[in-house]
């Protein structure tokens, strides 16, 4: 396996070592983000879509969009991929791993008739509380009375989407304990497909033109559970609802006791971004919509490389944990984390360089008026800052629960948001929208660090030689394709003037200077392709 390792690695330690991560592990990365970038180039287009339908800060249609898409989106992220799934995922593979074909099946009929009643209570309290749910996470719209009406009548539109997403991510659990990264990973482009039919077709027949994409949301949660479930019959793993009462299945009691701290521990992010919307709501028409642009491009990345690893390592990092195979428990996080350096670092820098051009190029037309570029790129810079720290969380959080440790993120969460809260009140006066932005960045590192910090005192993570160079030689190259971009691209109003199709080719040109440079960079320095992750010999070969 080629990987990064900077010049004066201790090799003569590493004679009697081997790699630690198989291709198998690194082709499912790449074939996991490549699939999520699939779905990321088609959110791009659903929110250029999106821009030119309804804008940003020229009227209602936007901020109430966004605040009720927001609310269900939320959910899904908690108690669909986020909380159940960082449950359900860990236990799941240790039945893979330990029991038979039956009991395995079993579990997962018992998980799912749970998770659909507890899903149809929860969709049917959403629908006739939306109005009540509006006023807890944007109090500002009860100003304007047409603003609150019209998100209202969006959520309770979308709201069921949360029923089939959740489904649709217990089966994406199904799938990557299997290995099937390809199907979980490409089913969000199902979503974003029917959002931009909604905005390119429906939105001409349907008054006002917003509730399209309202319906499009609803539609696109029946399609995604449609798509998977031919993947779960081709497996033999396609449940039959069941409910035990007395007692409740062994799997499933052990899941819901793992959900309730897991709630807290991955739901910290988007926490903090309903707090940010619930004050962005006092704030100047347009202000949620900036940050949800900024917040879209930030998550390009952090989708495409961040959310990637996580889905891959968790199901590796279950399985040694179930093997009691502790130092290669290690060494598979040492692995992620240099990656987190290697690719997250440089994306940071280019992000923030590059925030005003991709803003530009994507978003400025139709109704999003240069004034929303100029907003919304102030507010991505922010958000940049935060990536690293973003990227870390997501690879540092499965290290606990893939031991069904849910208690200790869940307690440094309710620290992180504390943390995003104060900032968020102390930045958002001075500031505006660009102080919440910032006030979420800061408070990723403070999660970051904190997780850290107890996996290492646990002794669950011990950091290999050779990350003082590969950080040395990272953040240079990483400063010298910013510098490159910094003065090559000028400044926003040159890109504000040119037409779309030159905004196209300056960005694309760019984009893959900085990369060329990037790498060019970090090979002079002395980084070259070695065995970036080792673990001691041990007789056998490594499966995964």
């Amino acid at each position: 396996m080629a990987v990064f390792a900077p010049r004066g690695f201790p090799y003569d330690r590493l004679q009697a070592w081997k790699p630690v991560v198989s291709r198998k592990l690194l082709t499912s990365t790449a074939v996991t983000g490549g699939m999520t970038l699939i779905s990321r180039i088609s959110g791009l287009v659903r929110d250029v879509a999106f821009a030119n339908l309804i804008g940003a800060g020229s009227g209602i249609a936007a901020d109430a969009f966004y605040v009720a898409f927001r609310i269900p989106n939320f959910l899904r992220r908690i108690f669909g991929e986020g909380a159940f799934s960082q449950a359900f995922v860990p236990v799941l593979s240790q039945y893979r791993t330990r029991d038979d074909g039956e009991a395995t099946r079993a579990f997962l009929d018992y998980m799912t008739g749970w998770l659909v009643l507890a899903l149809l209570i929860v969709t049917v309290l959403g629908v006739l509380a939306a109005p009540l749910l509006v006023t807890v996470l944007a109090p500002g719209f009860l100003s304007a009375p047409d603003k609150f009406a019209l998100t209202v009548d969006m959520l309770r539109i979308m709201f069921p989407y949360i029923f089939f997403v959740s489904l649709v991510a217990m089966s994406a659990g199904v799938l990557n304990a299997w290995g099937r990264f390809a199907a979980a990973a490409i089913t969000p482009v199902l979503l974003n497909l029917c959002l931009i039919v909604a905005a390119l077709w429906w939105a001409r027949h349907t008054t006002p033109a917003v509730k399209a994409l309202a319906w499009g949301v609803f539609v696109a949660g029946v399609a995604q559970l449609l798509f998977q479930i031919p993947f779960l019959v081709r497996l033999g793993l396609l449940p039959r609802p069941r409910l035990s009462w007395r007692p409740v299945h062994e799997g499933v009691a052990r899941v819901l006791r793992l959900m309730g701290p897991a709630i807290f521990g991955v739901s910290v992010a988007q926490v903090n971004l309903l707090i940010n919307t619930l004050l962005a709501s006092f704030l100047v028409t347009g202000s949620v919509a900036w940050l949800y642009y900024a917040d879209r491009l930030m998550e390009f990345p952090l989708g495409i490389f961040g959310i990637a690893l996580a889905t891959v390592i968790l199901p590796s990092l279950s399985r040694r944990h179930a093997a009691n195979s502790h130092e290669d428990f290690s060494h598979l996080i040492d692995w992620a984390l240099r990656w987190v350096l290697l690719i997250g670092l440089p994306a940071t820098v280019g992000l923030m360089v590059l925030a005003g051009p991709m803003l530009t190029t994507l978003f400025h037309y139709g109704a999003f008026h240069g004034h929303d570029v100029l907003m919304s790129t102030h507010a991505l810079m922010a958000f940049s800052l935060g990536l690293l720290g973003f990227i870390a969380v997501k690879v540092l959080a499965p290290g606990f629960y893939a031991r069904e440790d849910t208690r200790t993120p869940m307690r440094i969460g309710v620290i992180a948001m504390v943390v995003n809260i104060v900032l968020s009140l102390v930045l958002v006066w001075p500031l505006k929208h660009v102080g919440l932005a910032l006030a979420i960045s800061l408070a990723a590192f403070v999660n970051a660090g904190l997780l850290y910090h107890h996996l290492r005192r646990g002794n669950a993570y011990r950091p290999l030689p050779g990350w003082a160079g590969l950080a040395a030689r990272t953040v240079t190259a990483s400063a010298v394709m910013g510098a490159l971009l910094f003065f090559g691209t000028g400044a926003l109003e040159h890109w504000l003037e040119m037409n779309a199709w030159q905004r196209a080719g300056h960005l694309s040109f760019w984009i893959v200077a900085g990369i060329v440079v990037y790498i060019a960079t970090i090979v002079l320095l002395g980084i070259r392709p070695a065995q970036l992750l080792l673990r001691r010999e041990e007789g056998r070969p490594d499966n995964e």
